[in-house]
């Protein structure tokens, strides 16, 4: 995904609070797609192994360890993750290293805290 991809969905993401005002259709859209990559197990598991690790990164070789899946298994649910843009990662050698994107992780949870609970984003 480029740089400009990632700002687009960004903005679609981070414009209606889910509880201050309704969500345009692209927001739904974007919104729905996230949401189905982090709601499976496995990738909800993988999320929570990566954000959890040393220096908040963790090696593919250290992940696929931590599951009985096949290693394209595990290769397939990190692409889902990446696409939606819940995680990133950087190839170092033969190695990919991912980290959670943790604006994102802001971008949800500010959607969905009750207005009088919360802050309004800018």
């Amino acid at each position: 995904m480029s740089k400009q991809q990632e700002e687009d969905r960004e903005q679609v993401l981070c414009c209606s609070p889910v509880m201050r005002q309704p969500l345009s259709e692209d927001q739904s859209v974007e919104l729905a797609r996230v949401f189905k990559a982090i709601g499976e197990p496995v990738r909800l598991r993988l999320l929570s192994l990566i954000a959890s690790h040393a220096g908040g990164e963790a090696c593919v070789c250290d992940l696929t360890d931590a599951f009985e899946l096949s290693g394209p298994t595990i290769s397939h649910h990190l692409k889902v993750l990446r696409e939606a843009g819940v995680i990133t990662g950087d190839r170092r050698g033969t190695w990919i290293y991912y980290r959670v994107r943790t604006e994102m992780l802001t971008v949800l949870s500010e959607l969905l805290v009750p207005a009088e609970h919360g802050v309004v984003p800018a």
